[in-house]
């Protein structure tokens, strides 16, 4: 015999279902800016400062800044976060180009610029994060990749708010007929407005292969990750090349082996130290030091 459902339950599954298939469907780009606020609030999503707070022991303040401009790292959020609500009440959407910023007012209008690579998006902030040591933004899984950082996980940005486009789309949000007197133009998200230079860094090493032996002398390494898959290693490898000699090194810790991307050699734990330290900094969390 078929166990009995009650109505709640079957309504409950059938919203829930609906909002899935909305969130993974609704539209990314706008024809104007009342159908964008239009969509904004047919979800749930509202215009909003906020209250100072705090999270992880820090306390914040939101406020209107039209004058913001930061350079920091930046990091992404995902799957764990889609179809869930955000800051502002929409439901984030991580094939969207959207943001999570501290204290910028939800929604607002940011660009936000690789300094790696010097490549450039518009996105709309309407989430509040990250609240990771040195992290300035957290943008979607789509504005990861457009920037070229998804894999590597944290890329040095700036982010500058675009005052003229969040101060009409606040307008449209406050107005019962989601329209705003100074302009009704969409913004285009995701498109690149100007190229900046990308970072200097040290002169670039050779591609790390397999063990490939340190480049400077010295018994103090910087272990920034093992693995199991070479590509990986080789991935990780590429992306700390900006910190200086990198190695993959094979240790055959069990049947299969393990790589470890090691940075140095150094001469000295102190010389170690000031790496361990930049590699923090730059958000990447599993570092050692090892002497061998």
């Amino acid at each position: 015999m078929m166990r009995p459902y009650n109505k709640k339950f079957l309504l409950g599954c059938a919203l829930m279902m609906l909002l899935s298939a909305c969130s993974s469907t609704k539209k990314i780009q706008y024809e104007s800016l009342d159908e964008e606020v239009t969509a904004i609030k047919e979800e749930g999503g509202v215009y909003k400062v906020g209250n100072t707070y705090t999270a992880l022991g820090q306390r914040y303040t939101p406020r209107e800044d039209y004058n913001y401009s930061e350079t920091g790292m930046a990091s992404w959020y995902g799957s764990d976060f889609h179809n869930k609500r955000t800051a502002n009440g929409e439901i984030y959407n991580m094939h969207a180009i959207t943001a999570a910023h501290r204290t910028l007012p939800l929604p607002s209008i940011v660009r936000v610029t690789n300094l790696e690579n010097g490549k450039s998006i518009i996105a709309r902030v309407n989430d509040r994060g990250p609240y990771v040591k040195n992290r300035i933004i957290d943008l979607s899984q789509k504005g990861a990749e457009l920037l070229g950082y998804k894999m590597q996980g944290t890329a040095r940005v700036k982010v500058e708010i675009m005052a003229k486009e969040s101060k009409a789309l606040k307008e449209a949000m406050l107005a019962a007929n989601n329209k705003s007197k100074s302009t009704n133009k969409a913004v285009q998200y995701g498109a690149a407005t100007k190229k900046a230079e990308p970072v200097k860094t040290a002169a670039a090493t050779p591609q790390p292969t397999q063990n490939t032996a340190p480049q400077a002398s010295g018994t103090y390494f910087v272990q920034v990750g093992a693995f199991s898959d070479l590509s990986k290693a080789q991935e990780m490898a590429a992306s700390m090349q900006r910190f200086g000699n990198v190695s993959i090194d094979e240790a055959y810790l069990n049947p299969n082996g393990v790589y470890r991307v090691r940075l140095g050699a150094y001469q000295s734990r102190n010389e170690a130290l000031q790496i361990l330290d930049q590699v923090l900094d730059y958000g990447h969390a599993d570092v050692t030091i090892i002497e061998g």
